[in-house]
């Protein structure tokens, strides 16, 4: 099979959107199948540019047996609603040169990543030219993102912005999303039932595993040996309602057996950290190295996901697998009835978003159970290492690619057989 990926996004990035369509693809590669990836050179969590790295010049590469071409963008120092969209514009008119030099190479699929979906004309466009199959995966609902988190506030925007999501959305041969709740969403946007299907994010569970003795980042942060560590770890931006989190620790303030852990990038870091400076009871750390993931997130005794109210539905966290096969215990904000709530509340503990004193009483009780955080640690790590596992979930994937592929009639190969 040629395979052909779309997207913002890929590695060296280390979270979000890149991590995981590095992984597929160089994972398909491993299997045999030829993958090309055009892609923008690596600035996300930080939103620049990374060191070593040219945000306007193209490049080739190869990386891990996958052909990546890199594109040209403009990254914003601080992302808000218009320049956002600047930025996405940036990468779909740059990132058309790279996709027309794929149109003699005839993939047999065209999987575009959104976001974004400034993207998904182009995508349709190598298709439709080449005879290949069109499939799109939604990692994020850009569009409700953004107008949920008032990033975009003009109805005749939101109206126009939905009716061209509508109408991409239901010229793909295959539309799928990384949860049940958002291959829903697709359906009521349209997509014939037959077309959409569910790829959840991954975990390796073998790499993502409990330890049998205390994280080494407990000496580095200087943190008690008798604390109870609650880790946030992931992007710090917008959405993810780490606010909520800053203010639990003041509630908390006066627990000094609770330590709360904020690592990651994003644009509220320097927010966060400005906050949690007079806190004795937090520590703020940047973006970790790939290769320590696993000894951060033993750090935790308690994993928090913060979320607002009005992303709550919108997005299923990618770090949740992670927190998950580590085995700790979660304390989350989610609605009844999301698919986070309906992963997390069985294995951990769910309270309202944006509810601050809720999410600062959860923690007290998990931080004051040890039993219970083991029962709830080892609950998480047994439904990733069933459901999640990375063998398991891009075995599936593969077979509908494979199916898809199938069913190309590339249209070059159509005349020459003529």
């Amino acid at each position: 099979m040629r395979l052909l990926v779309y997207g913002l996004n890929y590695a060296p990035e280390l979270t979000g959107t890149g991590k995981y369509t590095a992984e597929m693809a160089e994972a398909l590669a491993v299997r045999g199948h030829d993958v090309r990836v055009v892609t923008a050179p690596p600035y996300y969590p930080e939103w620049r540019v990374a060191e070593g790295w040219h945000a306007w010049r193209y490049r080739r590469e190869t990386r891990a047996g996958v052909t990546v071409w890199r594109a040209p963008l403009w990254v914003p120092a601080r992302p808000s609603g218009a320049t956002r969209l600047v930025h996405l514009a940036s990468f779909a008119l740059s990132s058309a040169v790279p996709m027309a030099r794929q149109l003699r190479w005839r993939p047999h699929v065209v999987m575009a990543v959104a976001p974004t979906l400034l993207c998904a004309p182009a995508a349709l466009a190598v298709a439709r030219m080449t005879g290949a199959r069109a499939w799109l995966h939604v990692q994020d609902f850009e569009v409700d993102a953004a107008f949920g988190l008032g990033m975009l506030r003009s109805p005749r925007a939101a109206r126009l912005a939905r009716g061209v999501e509508r109408s991409l959305l239901t010229r793909f041969d295959v539309v799928s999303s990384i949860s049940a709740k958002m291959v829903e969403r697709l359906s009521r946007l349209g997509v014939d039932a037959s077309k959409a299907f569910c790829a959840p994010n991954w975990v390796d569970v073998e790499g993502i595993r409990p330890l049998d003795r205390p994280s080494g980042y407990r000496r580095t942060l200087a943190i008690r040996d008798d604390a109870k560590v609650v880790l946030y770890a992931g992007n710090m931006g917008t959405k993810q309602g780490l606010e909520h989190l800053v203010h639990a620790a003041i509630l908390l303030a006066h627990r000094t057996d609770i330590c709360f852990v904020f690592c990651g990038e994003g644009p509220t870091k320097a927010g966060i950290a400005q906050r949690c400076a007079a806190l004795p009871n937090c520590r703020v750390l940047g973006l970790q190295p790939a290769e320590r993931l696993n000894e951060l997130l033993n750090l935790a005794d308690i994993h928090a996901l913060p979320q607002r109210a009005d992303a709550a539905d919108l997005v299923m966290p990618s770090k949740l697998t992670g927190m998950m096969a580590s085995a700790r215990a979660i304390v989350a904000m989610a609605r009844s009835g999301t698919e986070l709530y309906d992963t997390v509340a069985p294995r951990g503990i769910v309270v309202e978003p944006d509810d601050a004193r809720a999410f600062a009483r959860a923690i007290v009780n998990l931080a004051d159970d040890p039993a219970r955080r083991a029962r709830l640690g080892a609950e998480a790590r047994r439904f990733a290492c069933e459901t999640l596992s990375t063998a398991s979930v891009l075995a599936r994937l593969e077979a509908r690619l494979i199916e898809c592929a199938r069913r190309a009639t590339p249209a070059i190969e159509s005349r020459r057989a003529g």
